[in-house]
């Protein structure tokens, strides 16, 4: 078949036909031309009567496959089709069994033989399964999972932690079987309880950071942001029941008070801002109703504040010594408790009080612009939104992540989440992803041995939530891209999977490690896999934008070179497939 070298490009070589027979079942074989100490290895990628065109993809050296062609072959060398000894070398181990290795799919181009990788290169590292509409995307992420989790009775990944954002709720029913494997198990979270075995998703709202707060409450400068913190460090006052906190108390809300008395505003105004702050924020020992002792009589606060015959708020010095008074405290000897339990509606109370503060200092506009965030606090309050920050009892950190990752009846270690956003707005959404990963990342973070907890998080329609939004004007970071850059040495793994990897954030997508790319048309999306890898040639796009459902290119870090793929069906199969408009429109009611 194969003749003598005709010539070479940059990396390809031409190969004469001997057989002069343009058999195209050969493109996507590979070829070995036996050198004397190594052996350069190609593909087929086009076939004619009179020639054959190899792509060079590699070596072999002592029985292990090496990527790159550092010298080409001489051109006395002789092509053949490459033994079954040295394909594993390219296609992965044929013993999937073993825990080392992971089962990816089938060979389409080699009958009967499996393609793997090590399942620490491929799960390691950050990956992306990419494919349009149809093409296998769900299929595949479901049937790679369950070649994880079902592929061996005897080893069974028992501390796996992999939670999957689940769009459209597709993933219900595809893990079940994990139940029938001692050690493993499947918890589902819901957005909607509609679901009998599954729980409401809900995250503590003192667990929330600043930063959450932001992302939650739509906050788009910079500015808002110390505004937010202080209401989260106002909140553990407010809600403390110590009786020595009052003091804590007292010294904020007079302090206060004092920076309105002290803004040059009108008497009246005064007045109003004062009884306006201590209608809503007083203690037993400062309040409109505490009494101030003037020579000859006593009168409230509230009384103190009225406005005389000249327009002046008559005792006002006497309000201001007061509350100086109260300002005199060692802030530093006392103690907030601890495990502390708030809710939303505690952030409000605590978010006003700052925003009073604020607004006794800044323009209106700039008043204006920072309130926006208590109208956003107070909508999000009174939707069913709420639902999702209200806890029942304290719970650390530490605790509510390992709770997230076990069983309720029995807390037994759950090693795959699904939770189902199908529910939820785009935006609020995109909102809870950030939040779940932003506290995945920072516990794993604070392990004492780290890596030792590994969390993958993988994003159902990505390009939904990785996107190059605002968070880092406003926060200085975007929690994917940090956790791409980040995550792999602490052991928090991204997984994204999207049907417009062109919408998908340019650094997140570049920190991706491993790819599985379904069939594609859109050009823009097939440039940014083209750029992806110089592994994936002219020749592989067209392969791509060709590619049957269920057919993937795999290339990246786990695979020696870029490889197709068939990925069996998943038993069972996520709720992913299109609609019969054939059925539909005649199935009788």
């Amino acid at each position: 078949m194969f003749g003598q070298i005709l010539g070479f490009d940059s990396s390809k070589i031409y190969v004469a036909n001997s057989q002069g027979i343009a058999d195209t079942n050969y493109i996507g074989y590979h070829v070995v031309f036996p050198e004397e100490e190594h052996k350069i290895v190609g593909e087929i990628v086009g076939i004619d009567s009179r020639q054959i065109v190899i792509q060079l993809i590699g070596e072999i050296i002592n029985g292990k496959f090496a990527n790159g062609v550092l010298k080409k072959p001489s051109m006395k060398t002789t092509a053949r089709i490459i033994f079954k000894s040295e394909l594993e070398s390219i296609l992965g181990s044929q013993d999937y069994m073993n825990k080392e290795n992971l089962l990816i799919g089938t060979s389409p181009i080699y009958k009967d033989y499996l393609v793997t990788s090590s399942l620490n290169e491929f799960f390691a590292n950050h990956f992306a399964i990419i494919g349009n509409t149809g093409s296998g995307k769900s299929c595949g992420l479901a049937r790679l999972f369950q070649n994880v989790f079902f592929a061996s009775t005897k080893d069974v990944p028992k501390n796996a932690h992999m939670v999957l954002f689940d769009v459209y709720g597709e993933y219900y029913d595809t893990f079940n079987e994990m139940e029938k494997f001692p050690g493993l198990h499947f918890k589902k979270f819901t957005t909607q309880k509609v679901f009998g075995n599954s729980e409401l998703v809900t995250i503590p709202a003192w667990l929330l950071s600043v930063d959450d707060l932001a992302i939650l409450l739509g906050a788009d400068s910079a500015s808002q942001v110390p505004v937010l913190a202080q209401a989260l460090e106002l909140v553990k006052v407010f809600k403390s029941n110590d009786p020595k906190v009052n003091q804590y108390k007292d010294n904020i809300i007079a302090k206060t008070c004092l920076d309105i008395l002290s803004s040059g505003k009108s008497p009246n105004q005064l007045r109003d801002q004062v009884i306006s702050v201590l209608t809503t924020y007083n203690t037993p020992t400062l309040s409109l109703n505490s009494l101030i002792r003037q020579p000859g009589y006593d009168r409230t606060l509230r009384q103190c504040l009225n406005i005389d015959d000249q327009g002046k708020i008559n005792a006002l010095n006497y309000v201001i010594d007061f509350l100086q008074q109260r300002t005199k405290v060692d802030m530093d000897a006392i103690q907030l408790e601890e495990n502390l339990t708030y809710n939303l509606s505690d952030i409000y109370y605590a978010l006003e009080f700052s925003l009073i503060n604020e607004g006794a200092f800044t323009s209106e506009a700039v008043y204006d612009k920072n309130n926006v965030l208590k109208s956003r606090l107070l909508n999000l309050i009174n939707s069913s939104d709420a639902q999702y920050f209200d806890y029942p009892t304290y719970i650390t950190k530490a605790d509510y992540i390992h709770q997230f990752f076990s069983t309720v009846d029995t807390n037994e270690p759950a090693q795959l989440i699904d939770v189902n956003l199908s529910y939820l707005s785009d935006r609020f959404a995109k909102c809870i992803t950030k939040i779940y990963s932003k506290l995945f990342f920072e516990f794993t973070t604070e392990l004492e041995s780290r890596g030792s907890f590994p969390i993958h998080i993988i994003l159902e329609e990505a390009h939904r939530y990785v996107q190059n939004d605002k968070d880092g004007e406003v926060l200085g970071y975007n929690i994917f891209d940090r956790i791409t850059k980040e995550g792999r040495k602490y052991g928090t793994i991204l997984g994204f999977i999207t049907q417009r990897p062109n919408e998908l954030s340019k650094t997140a997508l570049s920190q991706c490690s491993n790819f599985i790319v379904f069939r594609l048309f859109y050009p823009d999306d097939l440039n940014i896999v083209k750029g992806i890898s110089s592994n994936v040639t002219d020749e592989t796009i067209e392969k791509i934008k060709t590619l049957h459902p269920g057919m993937g290119l795999v290339f990246g870090t786990a695979f020696k070179v870029p490889l197709l793929v068939n990925f069996p069906l998943p038993n069972p199969m996520p709720v992913s497939t299109n609609i019969r408009v054939d059925t539909a429109w005649y199935q009788e009611q």
